[in-house]
């Protein structure tokens, strides 16, 4: 996974609404643009990013293309984000918070 294309995907409001509605399952491309006030070739681009990302996958059925969420892309994107927040162990930033909290506990 490569994170940056995901958070710079992420980061639009427009993709955002679009992995909503793929919530409940597949969708055509018309189906999706329908939803929206934009052009065609604006929603063509937003799930050109969305799909590069790897945040949805393109499936052709005759002359419609179906998109649908790429599951596996978002479990990644969650582990990639507790990564940030869970303790690194004894000898790393946490403990290293933790001296400086007793620290100061101690000096009051």
């Amino acid at each position: 996974m490569s994170s940056n294309r995901v958070f710079q995907a992420l980061a639009d409001e427009t993709r955002r609404a679009i992995l909503r509605l793929l919530r409940d399952g597949p969708l055509s491309s018309g189906d999706i643009a329908a939803q929206f006030n934009s052009s065609w070739p604006t929603i063509s681009r937003h799930l050109a990013v969305l799909r590069d990302a790897g945040l949805i996958a393109a499936q052709r059925k005759g002359q419609e293309i179906f998109y649908e969420l790429n599951t596996s892309v978002f479990q990644d994107l969650v582990q990639h984000l507790l990564n940030w927040v869970a303790p690194t162990g004894a000898s790393g930033k946490g403990a290293a918070r933790q001296r400086v909290r007793t620290r100061k506990r101690q000096e009051a």
